[in-house]
């Protein structure tokens, strides 16, 4: 458990140092660079994403982790206000700014 903490601590120290930004210095994902076999909809994952399972953990309904690629995407999207409020903090809170939502 000492091993995961250490590890989570340290991708996000590297996440945060190598955070993209827009010209008007707001963070978010880029709608162009998804990963692949998201369900369609608002909310999707892009490249950027470092596989620290935070969405995952926030909202395990929607998102899930391709093994083979090593990054998160989203399985499903929200269908009830419950889903959607945890998709939200999942965007909210993802360290690297790698979940957008087009609606």
């Amino acid at each position: 458990m000492i091993a995961r903490a250490t590890m989570r601590a340290s991708t996000l120290r590297r996440a945060r140092a190598s955070r993209r930004f827009t010209g008007d210095n707001t963070r978010m994902a880029d709608p162009n660079d998804r990963v692949p076999g998201q369900a369609p909809g608002r909310y999707y994952v892009d490249t950027q994403c470092i596989d620290c399972d935070l969405c995952r953990e926030t909202a395990p309904a929607n998102f899930q982790r391709n093994d083979e690629e090593g990054f998160s995407y989203v399985y499903k999207q929200p269908e009830t206000p419950e889903e959607e409020t945890l998709s939200k903090d999942a965007l909210d809170n993802c360290p690297v700014e790698a979940i957008g939502n087009d609606g």
